[in-house]
This record gives structure tokens, C-alpha cells and sequence, in this order.
């Protein structure tokens, strides 16, 4: 129904307008290492564990005890206790050289090491194979934890759900449980599918699709999703969607496709690695020939052999590779557990940038939840609520539903030739008569004459016509969120210049809810198409980032078309989910600077690991290239700061937003 408001309608989300802001993918050929293993698993570290065994053995009988013996067999000890570690690396740079990719840190590592071991460095040789291996180690947990912390938020779907058939409830998959049919939950359990309530009321944990804490209390003929957790009694619900589309199952979705969106830092990082790496190569291959033109007799092979090798140690760019995608995944898992989807890194990024924020008004700002305050009508009550029900059942808007919510949910006469006109109303023969109902352009429309007191009314109101004759009106009232006025204060703190409110409402009405909101700039009586203008008239600007947020179907189109898109997804329609770039879970519109503050932080933390990585790389290089930094500096260049920046990048999940 169309009424005169707003809703007229690592290394470590399917949307409909891919085109827009597409940073790029990257191809799914290109080689990625692959962390494999089972991080709790304790053949995953085997290999670690040995050659660390075997080379505090090997340096035991070198340096402590001076073993003669050893000598012997020192060579073939220190290859054995290589192989652990190296052989994997080793197999790496095979599928690489076969990929014609042939400078990556597996390369580097390989030279370098192997290098160490045509000079006699042979513990250096392993340690520093060793310490590689535990730092991919501490990065394959990194990213394992990252991901649990993100299942264990969302993936609370109920293994089992109690469904009513042939008179008595039998326990099945919930993806075997169709539309319509009734399941029953017991107090504790999961809701295993999205429905209708029809007990009276329950109370709800929402935590793992809201990231809210606080109890929510849901009513007979209210929404239930998948996900939510039973607290008070037995209930009864009527299932609305099938297992693959509730609720939990899309968010799950979402988080899962969110990687595959790079930021740009991402992006930047992995194609400079590819430049970077073989530079850093060929450097190293003229630290070791170039002294020789320079020095001539006094030239020493091994000297210069080794300052090359750790100037390939140094130069792995591992810190950078991994810990800058994993911090993204973290801010991603930081905005899932506060109920905010991000369906992309890239717009983590991009919303650090947000300069302008536009809302829709009904089911964004206010609580979409209309209540019928006061009947008008010249005829007979009865007759008109029952006429004016026989249209607005067949609408699903807000204000439709709370009409015949109102008049008890039922039907007295049959409706037909219903039909929508955008931005007005419906109109429709009921009982042999022709409705119309809507709001009063729709009467201006047809021509119809009706008391201009009506149009002064500045709360939401359905005016009716009955046989071209105007008969009254339904006087409907909505609510602001609690948290609106709080929302766009912490806007305003958090960057953002300009707060723009759009609706289908009434002017006088969008003007009072602004007021109430200290929102400056608001624009009512606008049809879909209306929004959509309004949207690229602030477009023209090219320094404004802007970000829509809105809930409904006729949302869509504005979604698509702004720099961030953003759905309050917990009443909000399929469509909008699918169109936006971040879902707001809860339906608070102050989540809306708390995902600013995420991307914020995300971002910090992003700069703080690249500025680390290079800084350390470029002191260690130059001590490395004059001599002055032997394999153990090196190591710690390369393995101590890719470990300290996997810290810093899981911090993001600890957090406090």
C-alpha cells in the first residue's frame, strides 16, 4: 500500500548492483597459502616441534657440550632436523614455480635457508625455517580464531525442530519443515526457523543476530527468527520461511561472503608484494656480486653471501600479507557480534569516509509499528472499517497490516480489482462497490471532494471513498526509537556533516519528527522515484561519501545507488538486505555509528601493522646490507613483527564499541 509516509513500498553478499564502488576481486587462481591444518590438532605443530627438538640438540652438542663426535654428522643432523619445516615450504615453491609465480616468501625462505646451509650456517639455516614455520603457525591460529569467534556469535541454528503433523509433534531437520506448518518451542531452546508467533507472548535472547543482551518480548502475530533463544514457556509458531532463507542462514551467508570484497589496503599490499618481492631478490643478488667490482681482491664470497641472505629474510613480506587481511576479518567479526554486517572489507573502508548520512523516516527512525488512534466516518462504522479492511488486506504495508489488525484480522466482504497506485493509495470493488483508500492526493486524483480540514491533519491518515463519495478517515499513529535522537547526535560526533531525512510522509509530519531528532535537512511527500532524485541531486556534490539507510522494498533503488547502503534487517525486507552493503541486525539506528567506529578502528589498526612492518624492514635492511645485522635480527624483522601485528590485528575483536 501506498499511504502518505515513507513506505510506499584471507591469506589471511550477493548483491544486485555489483557494479557499484567494486574495488575488485581477486582471482580465484591466484595463489593464496594455504594455512591447512587443524589448529588443535597436535599433528599440526608435529613438524615444528621436531626440527625445535632436534636443533637445540644440534646446538647443545656444537656450543655446550662441543661433542667431536658430532662433527661427524653435524651436516646430515642439521638437514634432518631441516626437512620438518622445509619440506612443506619447499613443496609450496613448487606449485608456485608451476603457477610461473617464482618470487613469494616461500621462495624467499627457501633461498635464504638453503643459502645458509652452502655457507656452513647450518643452525641459522634451520632457525630460521623454524621460526617462518611457528610464525605461519600463529597465523593459521589468528585466522582459525577470527573465523571461530564469528560462528560461534551466528551459528546457533537448532539441530532439530518439534513440528506439528497428523495431531502430534514429531522431531525433524528443519530444513524438511515447509511454509505454513506449525512447530512448537520448549523454554531453552533455539528457534529453528523463522515464523509467526501464534502463542500470546514469550520472552527472546536475540544476542547471536543482534549482538543485544537485554531480553526482547515478542507477541502473539509478531516475527520470530531462527537464532533466537526461548527464555519463558512453551510456545507455538507459524513457520514464515523455509531453512535456507531465514534469517540466521542469510547472516551466515553474508559473513562467509565478506572476504571475498577487498579494501583497497588489501588490495594495494598484495599487488605491492608482487612487486616488491622479486626487487628485494634482485637486491640481494647485487649485494653479493657488486662488492666484487668494488673491493676486487679484498672481496669475501661468504661475507657478502650472508648479508644477501639476510637481506632475503628481512624482506618476506609476511607481516604485511597476512596480518592487514586479518585485521579487516576482525573488524568484520567486531561489527558481527555488535549485530552490524558488513558484506565486505572494502566497505569498512569506505565508511571511515562518510561524510553524509540520508535516512528513510518510517521503520528507520520511527518503529513502523502504526496503531488505528481514531475512526471518522459518516456512514456506519462497522460497514466502513469492514470496506476498508477488504482493500488493505491484500497490502502489506505497515499501515495496512495495523488497520486490519485493528478491525480483528478478518475479512466480512470480498475484495477485487485491487490495485496499487504509487505514492497514493489502493482502490478496489468490494461487495460490488468501488474503494478507494489512501491518502488525499488520491482523492485529489479522482476528483473526489472531501472536508479540507482532513487535509490539514498532520498525523498519518487513510482517507476512504466509497462510490466516487468521500466517507472518513482512520487516524494512524507511529513512534520514534528510543535511541533516534542519541543516533544522529553520535553521527555528528563521529564525522558525519550532514543528516538528511527522506519520506513518503507528509511534510508537516517529517517536519515534526526532524524537529524532534535536531535533524536539519528532511524532505516529505516523496514517491520512490522521488527518494531516488533527492539522493542524486546530493550526489552532484562529488566530496560527499554517502551512505542511505532504509528498510523497505522501495528502498531498494536508493540503496543501490549510494556510496554504503544500509538495511535495518530485523523488520527490514528481503530485498533491502539483499540491495545493501551492511545490515543493521538490531533495528537501532544508533548502530549506525557504531559500525563508523568499527571501520575507524579497523582502519587504525590496518595503519599501525603497515607502518610497523615497514619501519622495522627498513632499519633491519640497512643493518642487513652493511653488516651489522646477522639471521637472528633477521628473523625477528621478518616472524616478531608478523607475530606482533597478528596481535594487533585480533585486538580489533576485543574491543569495546
Amino acid at each position: 500500500m501506498s499511504h502518505s509516509h515513507d513506505k510506499q513500498d584471507s591469506c589471511c553478499g550477493n548483491k544486485t548492483h555489483e557494479h557499484k564502488h567494486e574495488i575488485g576481486r581477486e582471482d580465484s587462481d591466484e595463489h593464496e597459502h594455504d594455512h591447512g591444518g587443524d589448529p588443535s590438532s597436535f599433528k599440526t605443530y608435529l613438524p615444528a616441534i621436531v626440527t625445535l627438538s632436534l636443533l637445540l640438540i644440534g646446538i647443545a652438542f656444537d656450543t655446550i657440550f662441543k661433542v667431536e663426535a658430532f662433527k661427524v654428522v653435524r651436516l646430515y643432523w642439521y638437514i634432518v632436523a631441516y626437512l620438518p619445516v622445509g619440506v612443506p615450504v619447499l613443496q609450496e615453491v613448487w606449485e608456485t614455480f608451476k603457477a610461473k609465480d617464482f618470487f613469494t616468501e616461500f621462495s624467499l625462505m627457501s633461498v635464504a635457508t638453503i643459502g645458509a646451509f652452502a655457507i656452513g650456517e647450518y643452525p641459522e639455516g634451520v632457525t630460521v625455517m623454524l621460526f617462518y614455520t611457528i610464525g605461519e603457525l600463529f597465523q593459521m591460529a589468528a585466522v582459525n580464531q577470527a573465523k571461530r569467534n564469528i560462528s560461534a556469535l551466528l551459528d546457533v541454528r537448532a539441530d532439530v525442530a518439534s513440528v506439528l503433523r497428523k495431531g502430534q509433534y514429531e522431531s525433524i531437520n528443519p530444513s524438511k519443515v515447509e511454509i505454513g506448518e506449525t512447530i512448537q518451542i520448549k523454554a531453552g531452546e533455539k528457534i529453528p526457523l523463522d515464523g509467526e508467533m501464534l502463542s500470546e507472548k514469550s520472552s527472546f535472547n536475540t544476542a547471536a543476530l543482534t549482538g543485544e543482551s537485554k531480553p526482547k518480548t515478542i507477541g502473539k502475530g509478531e516475527n520470530v527468527l531462527a537464532g533466537m533463544l526461548n527464555l519463558d514457556k512453551v510456545i507455538e509458531i507459524k513457520v514464515t520461511k523455509v531453512f535456507a532463507d531465514s534469517a540466521l542462514s542469510r547472516i551466515l551467508e553474508m559473513v562467509q561472503n565478506a572476504t571475498t570484497r577487498k579494501a583497497k589496503t588489501e588490495l594495494f599490499i598484495r599487488k605491492f608484494a608482487k612487486i616488491y618481492t622479486p626487487i628485494v631478490f634482485f637486491l640481494a643478488l647485487a649485494l653479493v656480486t657488486v662488492p666484487i667490482l668494488i673491493l676486487g681482491n679484498e672481496y669475501h664470497f661468504q661475507t657478502w653471501l650472508y648479508r644477501s641472505l639476510v637481506f632475503l629474510v628481512i624482506s618476506c613480506p609476511c607481516a604485511l600479507v597476512i596480518s592487514i587481511p586479518l585485521g579487516y576479518f576482525g573488524g568484520i567479526g567486531a561489527a558481527s557480534s555488535n549485530g552490524i554486517l558488513f558484506k565486505g572489507s572494502n566497505f569498512l573502508d569506505l565508511i571511515t569516509k562518510l561524510n553524509t548520512v540520508v535516512l528513510d523516516k518510517t521503520g528507520t527512525l520511527t518503529q513502523g509499528v502504526f496503531k488505528v488512534q481514531k475512526v471518522e466516518s459518516n456512514i456506519d462504522q462497522i460497514d466502513f472499517v469492514a470496506l476498508l479492511v477488504a482493500v488493505e488486506a491484500k497490502s502489506t504495508h505497515p499501515i495496512a497490516k495495523a488497520i486490519v489488525e485493528y478491525a480483528g484480522g478478518s475479512e466480512v466482504y470480498p475484495a477485487e480489482n485491487i490495485e496499487e497506485i504509487a505514492g497514493m493509495g489502493l482502490k478496489g470493488m468490494v461487495n460490488g462497490r468501488a474503494v478507494l483508500a489512501g491518502n488525499v492526493k488520491l482523492l485529489e486524483k479522482f476528483k473526489i471532494e472531501f472536508d479540507s480540514k482532513v487535509a490539514a491533519i498532520e498525523e498519518s491518515i487513510v482517507v476512504v471513498a466509497i462510490d466516487g463519495k468521500y466517507v472518513g478517515y482512520i487516524l494512524i499513529a507511529d513512534e520514534i526509537k528510543e535511541d533516534a535522537a542519541d543516533a544522529i547526535k553520535q553521527l555528528y560526533a563521529n564525522g558525519v556533516k550532514q543528516v538528511v531525512m527522506l519520506s513518503g510522509d507528509k511534510t508537516s509530519i517529517v517536519k515534526k519528527v526532524a524537529g524532534v531528532l535536531g535533524i536539519d535537512s528532511y524532505f516529505g511527500d516523496l514517491l520512490p522515484e522521488g527518494k531516488v532524485a533527492k539522493l542524486e541531486e546530493i550526489k552532484k556534490d562529488k566530496t560527499k561519501v554517502i551512505a542511505f539507510v532504509g528498510d523497505g522494498i522501495n528502498d531498494t533503488p536508493v540503496l543501490a545507488i549510494s556510496d554504503i547502503g544500509i538495511a535495518m534487517g530485523a523488520m527490514g525486507s528481503d530485498a533491502a538486505i539483499e540491495t545493501a552493503d551492511v545490515v543493521i541486525q538490531t533495528d537501532q539506528p544508533s548502530k549506525i555509528a557504531t559500525a563508523i567506529k568499527i571501520g575507524k578502528a579497523t582502519k587504525n589498526v590496518v595503519i599501525q601493522n603497515i607502518v610497523l612492518a615497514f619501519a622495522v624492514k627498513a632499519l633491519v635492511l640497512v643493518l642487513g646490507a652493511g653488516g651489522l645485522a646477522t639471521m637472528w635480527e633477521a628473523v625477528f624483522a621478518d616472524v616478531g613483527v608478523a607475530f606482533l601485528a597478528i596481535l594487533n590485528a585480533v585486538r580489533i575483536q576485543k574491543m569495546k564499541f
